[in-house]
């Protein structure tokens, strides 16, 4: 494939219930979305074809584009573009149709080998059903029922330094053996189980798997204590769900003629973009998808990228474990109005037994938007626990690493750090205004220093993954110029005042010269203007007690980044502590609403 000729480009998304189709095209030098299309997924009865519902969505994009990309029998793409202009060059998909990929992982020792199985898993895109473990305090019989229960799509065995013992991770190797794992799609097919522990147990596994699942095996995870080699084990994930998995979904052989590179699950390509934009840019970065039943979090700090699933956070069909989880007062402290306690555990009943309904009232946007507030920080907050050094080397090891690994300082997750955050998911992204998806990215993360804040404007992130690996160049240009929209740069000192103290002095000087000076007070939110694709020069000098990132009052000067919204004073404080009268707090969330318009009148 000449990457030097390809000038029109279709991208699709296959998801659990949408299917969404984009067309990206080579318009003046550069490669720019063109049109949008989507249509219901067709994985399940009566149709039980995966392609029908891209064939769909593909004759949307048609239609809008005002060109012919399907044969005359709308069964097929036309590929590469003929002399008339019909049909395109590229076409590349993801899917995470049927639940996406879904697996249990096993490790010897939970906190070490487990974890390490979990990032490699989350990594490749899979959703980690369960962790099994020789300490996990279950018997024999309690595994053999869990594994029978869950039916998961893959498993990833794993265990043991090389070199180290090999009596743990074969016991793990019988307990599955005893299992005789069923998968999930098709029937009469052998389970996939990756290897990836100890070498020396590898004929041992062997021994004990071999004929009852399709036993598979990759470089160890942990080959030694000080060192983590998740990337061997990634990779072959991702081949063994298009080899196993998505050869038997219903429709997914004649999806994979249609692609001119491999289907990849979506998750993990939404974390290859970000990955990329990381490398590319220099920046460390954060990004959330909030859906409907599972919230994903990404990260890339110090080069390493993390990623996790809370897969019982969600804003429908798991808003009733946001609830219970973050409690009542949690909730509450968001919402600007006075509100009876059973009105609000109504709103989320009637969330969740109707997840497809959208907020019509100005009061259920608001409860709405409060709920998104707590499932994105109980996702983050599980994110840094997960975003850890190695657990194990002797140096690192204390005894509150036992109780509670985000205590021992081993997180990666620095917000001091942060360059960019980048939110998605239909709370974030059709929020009615921007000013509402930046204001609620500021209270669930409460960036310190200095943030850009951007969302996905219609969530094309897994599309333009699995497009970077075949054209990078053509993601990324898409990447900045339409999937991202740039909110703004939220300014937050960390540290605690009185309220009404003076907290940051800010003098701006603006792209053309001018200079706006900015005094703003401990407790209060404050907004400039500064349009998307400007900068400015900041020089900000926080007060005695506070820091900007070089010191307890010392000052900092930065370029900052306009957007949407512009750029957003927080002297709020880091942590950020809401009054206990409920007046008061009503008081100061409106007056923090109103500093950014978010809710107007008119």
């Amino acid at each position: 494939m000449d990457i030097d000729k390809i000038e029109s480009i279709l991208a699709t998304d296959c998801g659990s219930t949408t299917t969404k189709a984009i067309l990206i095209e080579k318009r003046d030098g550069e490669f720019r979305l063109i049109v949008r299309g989507e249509a219901p997924t067709t994985v399940e009865a009566p149709v039980e074809d995966v392609t029908k519902g891209v064939l769909n969505a593909v004759a949307e994009v048609q239609e809008l584009a005002g060109r012919q990309i399907l044969n005359d029998a709308q069964t097929d793409l036309i590929k590469p573009r003929d002399k008339a202009g019909r049909g395109v060059d590229l076409y590349v998909s993801t899917s995470s149709a049927g639940g996406g990929l879904q697996m249990m992982v096993t490790g010897v020792v939970k906190t070490m080998s487990g974890e390490s199985a979990t990032r490699a898993a989350l990594g490749a895109g899979a959703i980690v059903m369960d962790v099994m473990a020789t300490n996990d305090g279950r018997l024999p019989h309690q595994k053999i029922q869990r594994i029978r229960h869950l039916r998961p799509d893959m498993i990833l065995l794993s265990g043991g330094v090389d070199g180290g013992t090999t009596s743990h991770v074969t016991e793990l190797a019988e307990i599955i053996a005893a299992a005789s794992p069923k998968a999930r799609l098709g029937i009469g097919y052998e389970l996939p189980v990756l290897y990836a522990g100890n070498k020396d147990a590898a004929a041992l596994v062997k021994e004990r798997l071999q004929g009852k699942v399709a036993l598979d095996f990759t470089e160890n995870l942990r080959p030694t204590l000080e060192k983590e080699n998740l990337m061997p084990a990634r990779h072959k994930i991702q081949q063994l769900f298009l080899e196993h998995v998505m050869s038997h979904a219903p429709g997914y052989p004649n999806l994979m003629k249609m692609t001119d590179v491999d289907i990849m699950p979506t998750p993990g390509t939404v974390g290859d973009i970000m990955q990329l934009i990381s490398r590319r840019k220099g920046l460390t970065v954060v990004g959330v998808d909030i859906g409907g039943a599972t919230t994903d979090v990404f990260s890339v700090f110090q080069g390493i990228y993390n990623k996790s699933v809370s897969a019982n956070y969600g804003m429908s069909y798991s808003i009733s474990n946001v609830f219970a989880e973050a409690g009542l007062e949690n909730i509450m402290r968001w919402v600007p109005f006075a509100m009876d306690e059973r009105d609000l555990r109504n709103r989320v009943k009637n969330k969740m037994i109707r997840p497809t309904t959208i907020p019509s009232l100005l009061e259920e946007l608001m409860v709405e938007q409060a709920c998104a507030r707590e499932a994105l920080r109980l996702s983050f907050d599980q994110h840094r626990a997960l975003a850890v050094g190695l657990k194990g080397i002797q140096q690192e090891r204390t005894i509150g690493d036992v109780f509670d690994q985000t205590m021992t300082g081993q997180t990666l997750v620095n917000l001091k750090d942060l360059n960019m955050l980048i939110g998605s998911g239909g709370v974030l992204s059709h929020a009615p205004r921007r000013q509402q998806s930046a204001m609620m990215m500021i209270d669930a993360f409460l960036p310190e220093g200095i943030t850009q804040l951007t969302v996905d404007s219609i969530f094309m992130m897994p599309q333009l993954g699995v497009l970077a690996k075949v054209h990078e160049q053509a993601a990324l240009s898409v990447f900045d110029k339409d999937c991202l929209i740039y909110l703004g740069t939220c300014i937050s000192p960390t540290g605690v005042l009185k309220d009404g103290a003076v907290a940051l002095e800010a003098t701006i000087t603006m792209p053309d010269g001018s200079t706006v000076k900015k005094t703003c007070k401990f407790g209060d939110l404050e907004v400039v203007p500064l349009p998307v694709g400007q900068t400015a020069r900041a020089r900000l000098k926080p007060t005695y007690g506070l820091d900007m990132g070089n010191g307890d009052g010392v000052a900092i000067e930065a370029e900052v980044h306009g957007g949407v919204v512009g750029l957003i004073f927080d002297t709020r404080g880091r942590p950020l502590n809401l009054p206990t009268d409920d007046g008061e707090r009503i008081k100061k969330l409106q007056s923090w609403n109103a500093a950014l318009n978010l809710y107007p009148k008119n």
